[in-house]
């Protein structure tokens, strides 16, 4: 299984909860929350690599990751730009394709 196979099987998981669930839940307890208080995104560069190292910090031991990356797909398939589920917007288009396969596709 590839990497954006597995993490869009790890989503599975939230399929039937509600958008204003998960929603609370990411805008709770999300690592970025502190990070965007004063209602300022960082400065991402469009650089892949620089981005990537910039998800990972700001994402690392967030509780809430795969619930945002969840949400980020139902909202807007995971084209926005910044990070969501600690993935930038080049690997987060990889693992949508894959998600809305299984959504779509059904999946086992």
């Amino acid at each position: 299984m590839t990497f954006e196979e597995s993490t869009a099987a790890a989503l599975d998981q939230f399929e039937h909860v509600p958008d204003d669930v998960l929603w609370e839940v990411v805008t709770r307890d999300g690592a970025c929350m502190a990070v965007y208080a004063d209602g300022k995104a960082p400065d991402f560069t469009g650089d892949v690599l620089s981005d990537r190292e910039m998800a990972a910090r700001i994402c690392a031991g967030c509780p809430v990751r795969d619930e945002c990356l969840e949400l980020e797909f139902r909202t807007v398939g995971g084209s926005s730009p910044g990070v969501w589920g600690a993935l930038n917007v080049e690997d987060r288009q990889a693992v949508y394709a894959a998600w809305l396969a299984r959504r779509v596709g059904g999946w086992q």
